[in-house]
């Protein structure tokens, strides 16, 4: 593990889980333009960190079944070691972003993107990103949906389940 303290450049990957058919059908199935269903995830120290329904999972810069990223956006650096930064991961594994702590709406990759974002680089990311559940419950037909979507657990495969013992491989 890396303990020099030098500057680390910290990513977010942006994925469109619709492939665009949110772009289309949500001006008439919500009323409103939506660019996309954002998943994203952060990358630092060559790993790309994501949270879903099995926790936080780590993998090589685009390795989920999701590919390359529709966008990336360069959150800046950090000063943060790898060690401090897979400890801090260990304790929000076994606090708010377990695999049983996991919500669609609530608690998902992007409030755990938004998270580490904050804990590395003291920012946060695009409120484009953060606010769309909000967007989407606003509307009737997402309220509509909300029972059904309320059960949905988004999990991307391809990566390693994070832990203490073992970390990211």
């Amino acid at each position: 593990m890396e303990t020099a303290q030098c500057p680390h450049p910290v990513r977010l990957y942006v994925y469109d889980l619709s492939r665009g058919l949110a772009r289309r059908l949500s001006p008439v199935m919500l009323g409103k333009q939506l660019e996309g269903i954002w998943h994203t995830s952060i990358i630092v120290f060559d790993e790309e960190f994501f949270y879903g329904g099995g926790g936080i999972t780590s993998c090589l810069p685009g390795g989920t079944m999701l590919g390359e990223p529709d966008s990336v956006v360069d959150l800046g650096n950090t000063e943060v070691t790898e060690e401090i930064f897979l400890e801090y991961l260990s304790t929000l594994g076994e606090s708010g972003f377990s695999g049983e702590s996991y919500h669609l709406f609530d608690n998902n990759c992007n409030a755990f993107s938004n998270e580490v974002a904050q804990f590395l680089t003291g920012k946060k990311i695009p409120t484009y990103i953060t606010e769309l559940p909000s967007e989407v419950l606003s509307t009737p037909f997402g309220q509509a949906l909300r029972p059904i979507l309320d059960s949905v657990q988004i999990q991307p495969s391809g990566g390693n389940s994070f832990s203490r013992h073992s970390g990211p491989s």
